[in-house]
């Protein structure tokens, strides 16, 4: 579809535009959003935007002025072809007897010279000769006068008077009878068919859309849109992602997490039910995460020797790790990393700065770390200790200069030419392979911008490439990094056998991002279907519907991966990091093990502590086993510090008992338990503060976290779980209140042989009582996979019996002190 306006002479003179833009016609011709990019390029170049901002012309505006004047030309093309197909030659010779043919021919004259086709601007052909001619069998006369009524419409049209210098029609209206032939084409129309979905005089049709949104080139193409559809056909999808264009420019970025929302699992029952069954080790599991570098750094002042390698972590460590009761150990940064990351951080400020442990260069045990060789003799001394390692692996993205960039360039998001005019790449080369060139964007390097792309440069053929950074739309692009490009069935077996890889060495895999790769979200950030808006800077031009989307990505890459691993290495547990709501979706429907929970530190941190229980509510009434699959965080490597969120004091105790004993897995971050307040970056070769474990909370972690750890079997499952309303002596449920039971054991006889907890923290600095008695509603499905919901008394959550004969003896896990009651009185 062409996309087309006026250009007066004036205002090509100024701006001195790419004659490439221009049509035989002389009009501009916008043949994708990258044209109208260049195109307001030179217009911005010409205007001091420093002192005057509000002046910058955005290429949204000017993509829809073109596409509305190219709809119109597509209105009057279709009434000429359904009503008249003489219409044009009538209406000259209308006006030709109303005007005069000189008064005609000189306002078509002076219009043709003041906006003139391409070949009279460049003096190719005579004024007088291009309008006694014709092009594909139509005087120029006709195609001149449907000009002038295009321009006429511009020009009346408020949403178009910012451009005006582009197309002012006031010289015209001086010199000429403009202002009659546009009056009286009106006139003339109401002697023709009318047409349109209301009927109308075709003026009156083509005004319709500024009358309706007068200051609002998105809106006129919204009115288009509703009430013009039908006739635009396949149109229709270049309207819809020009308006993605303009909401990709209007897009704000807020920096920071956004508003924790409370799960909602509306309309996932259409989805299909297919839990990854857990091996027995796996409910169990307790996870510490420790940044490799930085670890090994603090280990070296610890004990008193240096420590640079993976082989070098002491046993005395790993005794102690198992003896607190962790059984899972994830190391960040294990990898080789990009050389073009490290140096990047460092040009930005940090000397010492490694590569970012998520820009990587290939699946191998870094040689610095000691090679597959250290990790190897650390995998086999852990699991000695019943620790299982685990690692990152990063799906998403590679190194700005990763392997794959060299080898294989079509692998990932990428455009021939740069999307942006005004993007430059003058940097060093940031390439350590003689073949190739990679040049970061020259905005970055003064954190003026953040591009989109950086340049690959083939030196062998001299080709050159604008290969897209990994971005996840919510804040800025990934600057040391490239983003695979899903729709290619190379790229996506390629990363399953690279899962593999990593799973034939790490019982325990976390996927970096992987709320990217979902289909609707991949589709959204990089292949938006036409109309749905645009997240990520010019990728609404290069939008798929729905269907063809499938077509390239017929199934879910999560499943096919998950079904893989299960196939041929199933002992690996599969941990997701991913957000937007998706968590139920991820272990539900595409078979991952585990799922990010993020709402339990931030809802529990700021003491949404309703929001919190209904989170947990909800997943009771739709599935409890989704509730299994959870990974409970104080913090994680991309948060602050558990000690900077929840302090030191009872209220990070009290939450760190939660982790401990909901189900789930518990995740622990690097210096939680010690204390520390330094957030490590992923570009950390060593700890920058002179810290000192917390021996007070070290202690406390030894006296009321570790032993509940050592008992994880007991508060993992959900078979046996219940979560229980506090209320108050005034009748109200205190929603500060987290009280819930769990069980393991046959309790049936009585025997003891059962074990029970029952858990009550209060998450607010407040004073309250209250009693527990009934249950929660939780889903139970009977054997024809019908959902019911069950609610149990707290007797029977604990496994109690009921008599009077039967004494309940309980152990306060704070104070040590043990009571009795009566089975009856607690049932």
């Amino acid at each position: 579809m062409r996309m087309e306006f006026h250009i007066s002479r004036q205002a090509r003179d100024r701006y001195q535009f790419d004659q490439t833009l221009f049509a035989l016609s002389g009009n501009v011709i916008f043949a994708n959003f990258h044209a109208a990019r260049v195109f307001t390029q030179r217009m911005n170049q010409k205007r001091d935007l420093v002192r005057f901002p509000e002046q910058a012309v955005k290429a949204g505006q000017i993509n829809a002025l073109g596409l509305i004047d190219e709809i119109m030309h597509l209105v009057v093309g279709l009434y000429r072809e359904q009503e008249n197909p003489q219409v044009a030659q009538l209406a000259l010779d209308w006006l030709d007897e109303r005007l005069g043919q000189a008064a005609v021919n000189a306002t078509l004259r002076e219009f043709t010279d003041e906006f003139p086709p391409l070949a009279v601007y460049r003096r190719e052909i005579a004024l007088d000769d291009y309008l006694a001619g014709e092009s594909d069998g139509l005087p120029h006369r006709q195609i001149v006068l449907e000009e002038m009524l295009m321009l006429w419409l511009a020009n009346v049209n408020p949403a178009c008077s910012p451009f005006r210098e582009l197309f002012d029609d006031t010289t015209l209206n001086k010199k000429t009878a403009y202002r009659q032939i546009s009056s009286g084409l009106r006139e003339f129309f109401e002697t023709q068919p009318c047409f349109g979905p209301q009927n109308q005089n075709l003026v009156d049709m083509l005004r319709a859309p500024a009358i309706a949104a007068p200051h609002s080139l998105p809106g006129q193409l919204e009115y288009i849109r509703e009430h013009w559809g039908y006739l635009l056909g396949g149109h229709l999808y270049r309207l819809l992602s020009s308006l993605d264009l303009i909401a990709e420019e209007n897009k704000a970025i807020f920096l920071g997490p956004g508003p924790s929302r409370v799960v909602d699992f509306t309309g996932m029952g259409l989805e299909y039910e297919r839990f990854s069954p857990d091996q027995d080790w796996m409910p169990s599991l307790v996870l510490l995460a420790k940044n490799a570098y930085v670890w090994l750094d603090q280990l070296s002042k610890q004990y008193g020797r240096p420590m640079t390698r993976l082989d070098h972590i002491p046993d005395e460590e790993l005794d102690t790790l198992s003896r607190r009761g962790f059984t899972g150990l994830w190391l960040i940064g294990l990898w080789e990393r990009s050389k073009a990351s490290q140096r990047i951080k460092q040009m930005c400020g940090n000397p010492e700065a490694v590569a970012s442990a998520y820009s990587l260069f290939d699946y191998q045990i870094a040689a610095d770390l000691g090679g597959e060789k250290a990790c190897q003799d650390l995998r086999e001394r852990a699991w000695q200790r019943g620790i299982r390692l685990s690692s990152d692996m990063v799906p998403n993205h590679v190194g700005i200069d990763g392997k794959w960039v060299i080898e294989h360039p079509d692998w990932f998001v990428s455009l021939d030419y740069s999307p942006f005019p005004a993007y430059t790449f003058n940097g060093p080369n940031l390439s350590w392979d003689g073949r190739v060139g990679i040049y970061l964007e020259d905005h970055y390097y003064d954190r003026s911008d953040a591009a989109v792309v950086f340049k690959r440069v083939d030196h062998w053929s001299g080709s050159e490439k604008y290969i897209y950074h990994g971005n996840d739309g919510t804040s800025m692009p990934w600057n040391d990094t490239a983003q695979l490009n899903y729709l290619h069935p190379g790229v996506r077996e390629a990363v399953i056998q690279t899962i593999l890889h990593v799973a034939r060495q790490f019982p325990i895999i976390r996927f970096d991002a992987a709320m990217t790769l979902a289909k609707k979200h991949y589709q959204r950030l990089w292949f938006p279907e036409p109309g749905s808006g645009g997240d990520i800077p010019s990728r609404a031009e290069f939008g798929l519907t729905k269907a063809d989307f499938d077509a390239a990505m017929p199934a879910e890459f999560w499943r096919e991966v998950v079904d893989r691993v299960a196939q041929e290495a199933p002992d690996t547990l599969l941990l997701a990091e991913a957000f937007w709501m998706m968590e139920g979706y991820f272990v539900r429907t595409l078979g991952m093990h585990r799922v990010y929970n993020s709402a339990f530190m931030n809802m529990l941190r700021d003491e949404d502590n309703s929001k919190y229980r209904n989170v947990v509510k909800n997943t009771l009434e739709f599935d409890p086993q989704i509730l299994k699959r959870y990974v409970n965080f104080m913090n994680n490597p991309d948060e602050r510090t558990a000690v900077d969120q929840f302090g030191k004091g009872d209220k990070y105790i009290g939450i760190c008992t939660m982790m401990a004993t909901m189900p789930g897995l518990p995740m622990f971050g690097h210096g939680q338990i010690e204390g520390f307040t330094e957030k490590y970056g992923m570009e950390y070769r060593r700890a920058y503060w002179d810290e000192q474990p917390d021996g007070h909370l070290v202690e406390r972690h030894e006296r009321e976290i570790f032993p509940l750890l050592r008992q994880r079997s007991l508060f993992a499952g959900v078979k046996n779980f219940l979560l229980y309303d506090l209320f108050t002596p005034e009748g109200n449920v205190n929603e500060d209140v987290f009280a819930y039971s769990n069980r393991v054991g046959d309790s049936s006889t009585g025997s003891g042989q059962a074990e029970r907890a029952l858990v009550v923290y209060h998450n607010k600095y407040a004073e309250t009582r209250g009693w527990i008695r009934t249950s929660a509603a939780y889903a139970v499905k009977d054997e024809s996979n019908e959902k019911r919901l069950v609610q149990k008394s707290l007797g029977e959550g604990l496994g109690l019996h009921s008599d009077e004969n039967h004494f309940t003896i309980f152990r306060d896990h704070v104070t040590g002190l043990e009571y009795i009651r009566s089975s009856r009185e607690l049932c």
